[in-house]
């Protein structure tokens, strides 16, 4: 097995083939310059692509999965290459060399973080800015003399929220305050280094505070995604309420929110919604707030890409590495709800409107039982008492 670096893919000045072995959803994303897409599934039934006159190069999300590709390519008289470390080393040298490059050319970040707001609030005015201050003002999400914990991830989602949440405070809303808090769970070191360099690149002047929730989930074998995210969201209010806010803000977007619905209905057998705000259990006086309630996720990757922006996609130390999903939510029932939405639409586009509004026009006259506050109604409960019924 022959490996390279990312280096030596570099300095290779021959005519070469790149493939990028991720799945198409990443690829569309981000990727190598002048890869190739095919997927390692996908890879034996596509062989007729690859040439065999000029060096291959194959890049995965770690190098295992170009490791195996790569040996059986060489065994049929391929000149083939496996990228050690995978797509994660490539991001690893990227923000090396961001790194270095910021600490030559401040002024040039500080333009490169002014064009990114001016982006918000005039090339995406429509689909972004209206929408996020139409959200606080239908869902009533802000109130005078608020303190709100901005949570950032990493991703590209929370990272825009702190933007607008700054231009908010710049366009004249400057009844509440903002922690713009970042929690670090256990991130290997290039999602962690990310998350800095990005709040640096764009101003936003984070809050970090660390703690073990990846290593207390290692063990798990019940249910760890639900451990880890109950512990996360803990951890955001317990934090948040000891620097004296009283909201938490997280950056579901409008996808989320249908993907919820559908994915309640088709696996949880209910009809529920990811609610625009709630006010906290076991919190006293606090309160989450989803300011992108309003937001298309393909709105948000239009403005990322528009600004050469790149944020970690998936931040959980468990799925990084993992063969069946690459470190992104590929083939988890939310990937399959998502894929079955993009379909839908794609023979009607009303039907995603639809969707999110079908919780908004709720029928209780039609609805054979529903639960409010934990306690559960059926129909029948007054059914001999009502009169004037209407007909099929």
């Amino acid at each position: 097995m022959d490996r390279k670096t990312v280096e030596d893919l570099e300095k290779d000045g021959r005519d070469k083939l790149v493939i990028d072995l991720r799945s198409s959803e990443d690829f569309e994303k981000e990727t190598y310059p002048g890869s190739v897409n095919i997927y390692w599934e996908d890879f034996e039934e596509n062989m007729g692509r690859v040439p065999k006159d000029r060096p291959v190069y194959l890049i995965c999300y770690t190098g295992q999965r170009s490791d195996e590709i790569a040996g059986e390519l060489l065994k049929d008289g391929y000149e083939a290459y496996s990228i050690e470390g995978g797509y994660r080393d490539y991001l690893r040298l990227k923000l090396k060399r961001f790194m270095e490059t910021a600490e030559e050319k401040e002024e040039i970040l500080t333009d490169k973080c002014r064009d990114v707001e001016r982006s918000i609030v005039k090339k995406f005015r429509k689909e972004i800015w209206r929408k996020f201050t139409k959200a606080i003002n239908e869902y009533e999400l802000i109130k005078d003399g608020d303190k709100i914990a901005v949570c950032i991830s990493g991703g590209k989602d929370s990272m825009l929220m702190a933007k607008l949440f700054q231009e908010l405070a710049r366009h004249g809303r400057k009844n509440f305050e903002v922690v713009y808090l970042v929690m670090n769970p256990g991130y290997n070191e290039i999602n962690y280094q990310t998350i800095l360099s990005n709040a640096k690149l764009l101003q936003v002047p984070v809050t970090v505070f660390k703690t073990e929730i990846f290593d207390t989930v290692a063990d798990i074998t019940d249910s760890p995604c639900y451990l880890c995210a109950r512990m996360r969201r803990g951890y955001l209010y317990s934090r948040a309420k000891e620097l004296g806010c009283n909201k938490i803000a997280l950056g579901h977007h409008y996808d989320d929110v249908i993907e919820t619905i559908l994915m309640g209905m088709l696996y949880g057998g209910q009809v529920q919604t990811m609610m625009p705000k709630l006010h906290s259990t076991n919190f006293e006086g606090m309160e989450l707030i989803r300011p992108l309630y309003l937001i298309r996720e393909a709105d948000i990757i239009k403005w990322m890409h528009y600004n050469e922006l790149h944020f970690i996609q998936c931040a959980c130390r468990f799925t990084e590495n993992c063969a069946s999903c690459g470190g992104t939510e590929k083939g988890s029932k939310r990937a399959e709800i998502k894929a079955l939405i993009k379909e839908l639409a794609g023979k009607d586009p009303i039907i995603e409107k639809n969707i999110f509004r079908s919780v908004e026009n709720v029928n209780l006259s039609t609805v054979i039982a529903y639960k409010q506050k934990g306690e559960k109604h059926h129909f029948l409960d007054e059914y001999d008492s009502m009169q004037g019924g209407e007909d099929d």
